[in-house]
């Protein structure tokens, strides 16, 4: 397991983005439109980088720990680990991140790797681009 539970669109795609987002929509709207609503705005108002990137933080990590509490609230066990198959029913866990060792015998077994990204297939000749491993970055 890489990372905390919820996978890419939970810790670093569609939450924390949108959170982000809907967070510029509103500054942009009181720096926009709040005058035209009847409010009037005294001094400046500014975006804080820091306090931004903070609240995507806590949005994120209540979900995660959303997640967290389902999977106890309905017995659901998970391992913080790489796992291997000993055999067709027993998997071997070498633990990661705090979690611990195990070996797990089940009739089934649920297999959640998580993915890779694909990078963009744009030409170098088109255009410049960084890939970061879950994400790209267009110049």
């Amino acid at each position: 397991m890489r990372g905390a539970l919820g996978g890419t669109c939970l810790n670093v795609g569609c939450i924390p983005s949108k959170a982000l987002l809907n967070n510029s929509h509103l500054y942009h709207e009181i720096k926009n439109e709040a005058s035209k609503r009847g409010i009037d705005i005294t001094g400046d108002v500014s975006p804080n980088l820091v306090n931004l990137m903070k609240a995507k933080d806590t949005a994120v990590k209540q979900l995660t720990g959303g997640i967290e509490m389902l999977f106890k609230k309905n017995g659901v066990k998970y391992y913080k680990g790489k796992g291997s198959f000993v055999d067709e029913h027993t998997v071997q866990v070498e633990p990661i991140e705090g979690g611990e060792e195990a070996t797990i015998t089940a009739e089934n077994v649920i297999i959640a790797t998580g993915s890779e990204p694909t990078p963009f297939p744009v030409g170098y000749h088109r255009w410049w681009y960084h890939w970061f491993g879950d994400g790209v970055c267009l110049v």
